[in-house]
């Protein structure tokens, strides 16, 4: 076996180089300040709006970044319920995926909570309350069936990327990194902090699935501690599964250095900043959708025809037919009609091509 980070005497005393890395956080929290100021002045529903994005996108590419393809709107709808937004035509979400999001609000919204065990056992409980695999759910991993290993190719010609501490230093080793977590008295920045617990945690591989997921989970923790909010404007998950093979490439890397984490930090406030980047468009979205309904503010609408505008301006998949509106608003083919047409007539839909059933219809402006 290769020396790995956590075989070195010095171990976990990790080190960087604090001038380059300080350059960089101060840059990166300067942008993370106009960020949340932006979004504190935003009305109560736009930032209601904008953490329902966030978190949705979230939860979605951090189980993607694992090869997992969730289902957005079910993610979308477990969110939405969870923060009291009520959404049109919401696909309700299955075990699995209110688990995932329970997990991840959790991590987020109570922050402020100490980090222990328990808890994380109970997130990985969260995370895999639907599995009926034979991986130990809720525990730390034993190695039963051979060390813990990080792979990939085909049978017979696996290479083997990364081999996590033997099961039987585990109790020591999260006895370590939990003591870390929650020690008041250590003065990293809490950015700093949350690039530190994502490496250790993936370096522990505690669990015998889902590590990736719940250090992604404590790192967003721990930025909602840097950022002072539970409330979630942008996505890191998402900016990492745009660069997945850049992550996995400098996790791999740094696992098998030196105690100087200097690459990582690197690469993780890099990410960071690309994260907020992303939210740039998310936001251009949230003021799109308050600008639309001040333009139309002298425009009376029924419950149904403001739930099914929210659908589209929120990015509806596929086109809108009558018979579509019908089905989500659960109303008859007639209502929904009557619905459309005095929108229509209002100039706050336009109809597509097609004629009949089939004519497609999207807001004006």
């Amino acid at each position: 076996m290769s020396d790995y980070i956590y075989m070195d005497p010095g171990w976990p005393a990790f080190r960087w180089d604090e001038a380059a890395v300080a350059r960089k956080l101060a840059d990166l929290r300067h942008r993370q300040g106009r960020l949340l100021g932006r979004m504190e002045g935003l009305g109560f529903p736009q930032q209601k709006d904008a953490e329902l994005v966030s978190l949705t996108e979230g939860v979605v590419q951090s189980s993607a970044i694992e090869g997992e393809r969730l289902n957005a709107d079910q993610v979308r709808s477990s969110v939405a319920r969870r923060l009291g937004i009520d959404v049109a035509g919401a696909t309700r979400a299955d075990r699995h995926v209110d688990g995932i999001v329970d997990m991840m609000l959790d991590a987020t919204q109570r922050f402020e909570q100490p980090l222990t065990a328990a808890r994380l056992f109970k997130w990985h409980t969260l995370l895999f309350k639907a599995d009926k695999s034979a991986i130990r759910i809720g525990a730390w991993r034993d190695d039963a069936k051979g060390p813990m290993q990080v792979v990939s190719g085909p049978i017979g010609r696996e290479r083997v990327h990364y081999e996590a501490p033997p099961a039987d230093q585990l109790e020591a080793e999260m006895g370590k990194f939990l003591a870390w977590v929650n020690d008041a008295s250590d003065h990293t920045d809490p950015v700093l902090r949350a690039a530190i617990a994502h490496f250790w945690c993936v370096t522990i591989h505690p669990f015998d699935d889902g590590n990736g997921r719940i250090a992604r989970a404590i790192a967003d923790g721990q930025l909602a501690r840097a950022d002072g909010t539970p409330q979630r404007f942008y996505s890191m998950s998402a900016a990492i599964r745009a660069e997945r093979d850049a992550y996995y490439a400098i996790l791999e890397r740094t696992t098998k250095g030196t105690l100087d984490i200097t690459l990582w930090l690197d690469w993780f406030l890099a990410c960071l900043g690309r994260a907020f980047t992303a939210t740039e468009t998310t936001l251009g979205s949230v003021l799109h959708k308050a600008r639309f309904w001040d333009r139309h503010a002298h425009v009376r609408v029924n419950d149904r025809q403001r739930a099914m505008l929210n659908m589209l301006l929120d990015g509806f998949d596929g086109k809108l037919t009558t018979t579509k509106w019908a089905t989500l608003t659960k109303c008859s083919h007639d209502t929904a009609l009557r619905d459309i047409h005095g929108l229509v007539e209002r100039r706050v839909l336009k109809a597509g091509e097609g004629g009949g059933r089939s004519t497609s219809y999207g807001v004006v402006g």
